[in-house]
């Protein structure tokens, strides 16, 4: 039977509060639902103010209008990500500077931000990148002592933390994803998280198209008005219904994946000849985003996709290094980002869901893992 690289895990009360919201009559958001999730965020990881969004991508745009990036503003992020970290900063203007990545992980490397600093730059975004912890407590003070926001693009990082700390809740803001490949779904969803106060109304007006709606619809104005920039960030009510329904079961489904997870780096601890398995530092949690390995170089990663294809079971690579992509290669100030391109190049990540839970689909992965380095090895001895 084909094992796909993920299939999005049902608790089984999706439709029950899909059809409670129906039955209210307010399916156009920030009803019961919405603000059930809100309030489950806010009490559990102690964040300031949450606000559901229709993205992790939204949520990102959302954090650069309200930290005023305007044109030519610097804006200092790991080159290893998804186009919309870098993208929602892009939409104003910005120049972006990329960092590398650590040698040890994917995060970026925490030692090169302060050397990228200029009187322009105005951000720091870090990338926590499936879902392992950058040193926090490291870029903070940086952002602090140089007065920058510091941003958590945190996509894959739900009930992740740093030291004991919720990831999330040290930036300025925070940024999450529910998309279908995350620990959390709603199909196509994501929250914004502010941890300073004073950029909570601002949030809400922005989210609501640069309008007083939600003031005036809570009583505080007498007047509907457009006062700011801003866009359509509201999910509906029945994306929040589907979400609740993933989140009473939070804690079972971090448990299940970290078992896979761990099922996973036993099964592959005999390759480490032949592959990176996973790092996590001293100060990281590991919330089971994601199992990835890294090969020692493209030709190998790739000729490993394509075997464990042959077999049925769907493995791929992830981000090509932004400084790289058509769109920016020739915006990049040309810095060699070394650890960037190699994972780039030899990353590889294998299928990970709830319904993996037949261990020997896990043990299949790696010894058709391990057959194929194993023939790798006659063949380049001959």
């Amino acid at each position: 039977m084909p094992i796909p690289f993920n299939k999005p895990y049902l608790t089984g009360k999706e439709l029950l509060y899909i059809q409670e919201a129906l039955s209210s009559g307010k399916i156009s958001g920030d009803g019961i639902f919405s603000k059930k999730c809100q309030s489950y965020f806010e009490k559990k990881y102690d964040y300031k103010k949450v606000l559901l969004t229709t993205s992790c991508t939204d949520a990102l745009e959302m954090a650069s209008i309200l930290a005023d990036i305007k044109e030519g503003d610097e804006v200092i992020m790991p080159s290893y990500t998804f186009v919309s970290t870098a993208n929602a900063f892009i939409l104003r203007g910005a120049k972006i500077i990329f960092a590398d990545s650590r040698k040890d992980n994917p995060c970026i490397d925490e030692t090169q931000i302060e050397s990228l600093i200029t009187s322009k730059t105005k951000a720091i975004v870090v990338v926590h990148y499936a879902g392992i912890a950058c040193d926090m407590d490291y870029i903070k003070n940086i952002s602090a002592k140089y007065n920058l926001f510091l941003i958590e693009d945190a996509a894959q990082a739900i009930d992740s933390y740093y030291n004991n700390k919720p990831l999330g809740s040290f930036g300025h803001f925070a940024t999450f994803s529910f998309h279908e490949t995350k620990n959390i779904t709603c199909g196509e969803g994501g929250m914004l998280v502010i941890n300073d106060e004073k950029y909570i109304e601002r949030a809400e007006i922005i989210r609501e198209k640069g309008t007083n709606r939600t003031q005036f619809l809570n009583g505080f104005t007498d007047k509907y008005n457009w006062i700011d920039v801003g866009s359509s960030f509201l999910p509906s009510e029945i994306t929040a219904a589907f979400l609740w329904a993933q989140l009473e079961s939070l804690e079972e489904i971090q448990q299940k994946r970290i078992h896979i997870w761990d099922k996973y780096y036993s099964a592959f601890s005999h390759l480490n000849s032949f592959v990176d398995l996973p790092v996590l530092p001293a100060y990281a949690t590991n919330n089971a985003n994601s199992f990835y390995i890294t090969t020692q170089n493209k030709y190998t990663r790739d000729a490993l996709i394509s075997h464990l294809k042959s077999m049925e079971v769907s493995a791929t690579f992830h981000y090509i290094s932004l400084h790289q992509s058509p769109y920016f290669h020739l915006k990049h100030d040309g810095r060699v980002l070394k650890e960037a391109e190699r994972y780039t190049n030899c990353l590889l990540r294998l299928p990970l869901y709830i319904g993996l839970t037949d261990e020997t689909n896990i043990e299949l992965i790696a010894e058709e893992t391990g057959l194929f380095f194993s023939n790798l090895v006659v063949s380049n001895e001959k």
